[in-house]
């Protein structure tokens, strides 16, 4: 059945994208076209898209002037994410941008025998992903670990293990277990890691770290997981086990801190690059892929009240509280 709704899916979005017009294809507009592909739809990644469009705004770009664009969901399915890229090889985009490392690099390889310039945006690890090379660039939005670890110590003193469910296929998170693995013990730590293979298995996997006995669960940027958070934070509610995010918009949801990046100015960055090229002032070549740097610390002070968990004054003080900024 599963598959079935898988290959009407493709269908679907194959006549869809026959209906978008723009440069190169075959309603032969001089307007450059852009193909926009996001994995799947939760606000982190949104955030990244509608930075993108802001991104080239800020770099004079006007939309139906200087570009138009094609912009598709993969709903978290790898073949949709690869359909959507092969029909904006077929359609001859003139850039493609790639919103996490799924969508990012079915982008690349239906690009790379028409060396369509492909612009990444969302991955933690372009190296592990092997988009590091080629006629491709983007932003690494490579998660601030360290301060995590440092967060989750300073918010629970006690704390002695972390539960973290990651998807075993998706490159971004395998390499932030391992950086995980790494540094917990430095601040006293295990993590307690549960590998899933699809969204389905997600909430199994919190079911897992539940009975385990964590502390305390610290989510990475993993479409699968972030896909399901709602569900998750039912159950570690009423399990009384804190969830920490990795940016902003999971502590909105009910995470009680983050040290994380905020995605719609990730998003701008990946917009400005695209600008530049679009403009002929530059190739994917000549702009090394970036990565984030800055963070901020967020805390849901709400949330922290429920479980009864009391923060150091100095992260009171520079934290962002989501709660005070509604």
């Amino acid at each position: 059945m599963k598959k079935i709704i898988s290959i009407i899916l493709c269908t679907v979005l194959a006549l869809s994208l026959a209906a978008c017009g723009g440069s190169g294809n075959e309603n032969n507009s001089d307007i450059p076209l852009i193909g926009i592909s996001q994995y799947g739809e939760h606000p982190s990644l949104d955030n990244c898209f509608k930075g993108f469009l802001l991104g080239l705004e800020e770099a004079g770009l006007k939309e139906g002037v200087d570009y138009n664009y094609i912009y598709q969901n993969a709903g978290f399915d790898d073949n949709i994410a690869v359909q959507i890229a092969q029909n904006f090889s077929a359609k001859n985009v003139d850039l493609m941008c790639g919103i996490a490392t799924n969508s990012a690099t079915a982008c690349y390889a239906a690009a790379e025998d028409k060396n369509i310039p492909v612009i990444f945006n969302a991955i933690t690890d372009p190296v592990e992903a092997k988009l590091d090379s080629g006629n491709v660039t983007g932003i690494s939005d490579k998660l601030p670990i360290d301060a995590q670890l440092k967060l989750i110590r300073a918010c629970q003193s006690d704390a002695k293990t972390i539960g973290i469910a990651y998807t075993t296929s998706e490159p971004n998170s395998v390499s932030a277990i391992a950086e995980y693995k790494e540094k917990a013990p430095e601040y006293g730590f295990e993590i307690v890691a549960v590998g899933v293979t699809s969204q389905a298995e997600v909430t199994q996997a919190i079911d897992s770290l539940i009975q385990k006995g964590v502390d305390c669960i610290s989510n990475l940027t993993d479409n699968n997981v972030v896909g399901v958070l709602d569900t998750i934070l039912d159950k570690t509610n009423e399990a009384g086990i804190p969830v920490y995010g990795s940016e902003i918009e999971q502590v909105k949801k009910g995470c009680i801190a983050s040290a994380g990046i905020e995605y719609v100015e990730l998003g701008k960055q990946t917009g400005r690059m695209a600008a530049k090229i679009l403009k002929g002032e530059a190739s994917c070549e000549d702009i090394p892929y970036e990565t984030v740097t800055d963070f901020e610390v967020y805390i849901n002070s709400a949330e922290l009240q429920k479980l009864g968990i009391t923060l150091p004054q100095d992260i009171v003080d520079t934290a962002i509280d989501i709660c005070e900024s509604k």
